[in-house]
């Protein structure tokens, strides 16, 4: 498992100048995309809340997340330090962003969340450790608190699967980005341990969450919510 980590942490390393740039064209539903996990987060209406990016990476996410939450309180945490570089950069006039440099499955978290969000980072683990890191964000989040990721599932049946995945090659191969690119994109996707989405959403409710719903859906790109 380090080692596939050490993938992981290379491949986005290498990748950490041109991720945002990419997003729009690796993701073809990426308004939506983003803006849907973030106004689930705004109508919380909680007060200056503190927030949790989980696999922050670039901090896109989060920027999103400051731009509908302008008091919120970050807190940024991501196994790539280049990523987390980029981070730094962009929220550089942003006193109220903290990072974390480290592996989200087994850090201890020392304080509790009003919100926990992710986006395209939890689809990197096995189906044990998302299970595990479920059940970690619920004892981490405050009574009402709630947890939005916006991530990538794998198809509940082959065929649904093969569906999806010719979608988004099509659409990435007709994106503009150049053929080192989406190669490159491919390799990442090697990484990939998607599962579906209603074992994840079965996880959920397993852990205690509450209100657990697939708030978004484009083919594989789904907005999951649960709260406290």
């Amino acid at each position: 498992m380090e080692i596939e980590y050490s993938d992981v942490k290379k491949k986005f390393n290498d990748n950490a100048s041109q991720y945002d740039d990419q997003r729009k064209k690796l993701i073809p539903c990426f308004d939506d995309f983003y803006s849907i996990a973030i106004s689930i987060a705004a109508a919380t209406n909680i007060e200056k809340p503190n927030i949790l990016d989980v696999g922050a990476g670039t901090g896109l996410l989060s920027a999103f997340a400051l731009e509908m939450i302008p008091d919120a309180n970050l807190t940024l945490i991501d196994i790539s330090d280049k990523m987390i570089d980029v981070a730094k950069n962009r929220f550089e006039d942003k006193p109220s962003v903290t990072y974390i440099i480290d592996d989200y499955t087994k850090y201890q978290f020392d304080k509790k969340y009003d919100i926990v969000v992710s986006s395209l980072s939890i689809h990197h683990l096995t189906d044990r450790q998302k299970q595990q890191l479920y059940a970690n964000i619920y004892s981490i989040l405050n009574q009402n608190g709630v947890f939005i990721n916006a991530d990538q599932v794998q198809g509940s049946t082959p065929f649904i699967e093969n569906l999806y995945r010719r979608d988004w090659q099509c659409k990435v191969e007709n994106s503009g980005l150049t053929k080192d690119e989406i190669h490159a994109a491919y390799e990442r996707a090697k990484l990939d341990k998607m599962a579906t989405l209603e074992d994840q959403l079965k996880w959920l409710k397993d852990s205690g969450f509450l209100d657990v719903d697939c708030i978004y859906k484009y083919y594989n790109f789904v907005v999951m919510f649960g709260g406290k």
